[in-house]
């Protein structure tokens, strides 16, 4: 049997998984532990970002810009769509195996009999290669709530919570008031708290101010004019006008910037930007299935959007580009998604649906989806393919000119189309 030393990167991904009872286990004693065996203390700063949508795509304008600014970056974020290499990233490139799987030795020899999850494991991990990369500033993405997140073991030096809305909600509770709380627990007292939800839940507003820190939230401090090819930021000291609109498709992608901007305006003593970055960053930054055009004629768009805020803002993106044809959407999500209202706030925009099933064990069965989708779709044809490729393919011999496909629902979906597009190159 090979020992740990001897694995490779995919075998030890394959022992992670097997380590831990459980995939996800909220709660941030065993993490602290390891985390003080190993001696991690970051003195660089550390943004962290929260939030139920737009955290990966706030995770990219931030990078962008801190690199367009000439800083070495570390940016940690999940999951990941084709390696687990996209997870940790140091200077704008992915972690390579061997450095990937030396932080993997360490936090091993370093937790004893203390058990980790994966994405604990990978947490502490991707800390290490950080540090011993000497990065200037590190970017974390919370993987599921924030308050018992393992990234929040780490003390940030400025906090973005991007959006609050129901998901998760067999962890974080049932309403936008109690998982508000649950994502306001990565702020600290005394340092900025940004909020890019211009309706935060009184909850959020009520831990930050009670923890006394700094609260920034969009609508009250800091603000968005979008005008005719570009837009405007303007915050609470520093505004930045005829700024370009993001590569990346989507009204709701300015919000996002703006959560960046702002984070980015409250830290300009530790990390200054030039006006030059900002617009570099903006004009550069992408985060692949978010909205993402991989061919044409058809048109393929990709978007991992999996609940209900988020299929509101991939309606709001059809709408906002409109063509001359039809929409025809290949849709494969997760059992523990909110399907029904997900199909809900797409049903108008879709002129034919093909449910699929992703690859994953918490996948939902096509027939089940397409039963679901069948209570909104009216007269609008829902065909049942389980092979997410196969069904984009029925979906291409389907279109007609004008026409583009829409595959969305869950990363596994996009990273399924992602991985046959790269074997056909």
């Amino acid at each position: 049997m090979l020992t740990p030393t001897a694995l490779s990167l995919d075998s030890w991904l394959a022992r992670l998984e097997q380590l831990h009872p459980s995939t996800i286990e909220l709660g941030l004693d065993r993490v602290c532990k390891v985390k003080d065996a190993l001696g991690l203390a970051p003195d660089f700063p550390l943004i962290i970002v929260g939030g139920t949508n737009g955290k990966g795509s706030t995770c990219a304008f931030l990078e962008a810009i801190l690199l367009a600014a000439g800083y070495k970056t570390g940016l940690y974020t999940s999951p990941h769509l084709l390696r687990y290499n996209e997870r940790v990233r140091i200077a704008g490139h992915d972690a390579r195996d061997a450095e990937l799987i030396a932080a993997f030795e360490k936090v091993d020899a370093a937790r004893g009999d203390t058990s980790l999850t994966y994405f604990e494991f990978g947490t502490l991990g991707a800390m290490i290669q950080f540090i011993e990369a000497g990065v200037e500033v590190a970017i974390l993405e919370v993987g599921l709530g924030g308050r018992l997140d393992a990234v929040n073991v780490f003390d940030a030096e400025v906090a973005i919570v991007t959006s609050v809305d129901l998901d998760h909600m067999e962890y974080l509770g049932d309403t936008r008031e109690k998982i508000g709380f649950e994502k306001a627990g990565i702020y600290r007292a005394g340092r900025p708290a940004i909020c890019a939800d211009p309706a935060p839940p009184a909850s959020l507003l009520g831990h930050a101010q009670e923890i006394g820190a700094d609260v920034h939230y969009l609508g009250r401090d800091f603000f968005i004019q979008r005008e005719t090819g570009h837009w405007t930021y303007r915050g609470s000291s520093l505004t930045w006008a005829t700024l370009p609109l993001p590569i990346m498709a989507g009204a709701y992608q300015l919000g996002n910037a703006a959560g960046a901007l702002a984070a980015l305006e409250t830290v300009t003593v530790h990390l200054p930007v030039s006006e030059a970055a900002i617009h570099q960053g903006l004009a550069t930054a992408q985060a692949p299935g978010r909205f993402q055009r991989i061919s044409r004629a058809p048109d393929v768009i990709l978007d991992v959007a999996h609940n209900p805020e988020a299929a509101r803002a991939l309606s709001a993106a059809l709408q906002e580009w409109t063509i001359p044809g039809r929409t025809l959407a290949v849709v494969g999500m997760l059992a523990d998604k909110n399907a029904d209202a997900v199909f809900s706030a797409l049903a108008n925009d879709i002129d034919a649906w093909w449910a699929c099933t992703p690859d994953s064990p918490r996948a939902q069965e096509a027939v089940t989806l397409a039963a679901i989708l069948a209570l909104h779709a009216g007269n609008t044809p829902v065909s049942v393919q389980p092979d997410v490729i196969v069904a984009l393919n029925e979906a291409r011999n389907a279109a007609h000119e004008g026409d583009r496909i829409l595959v969305f629902g869950s990363f596994y979906t996009v990273a399924a189309v992602l991985d046959h597009a790269a074997t056909q190159q």
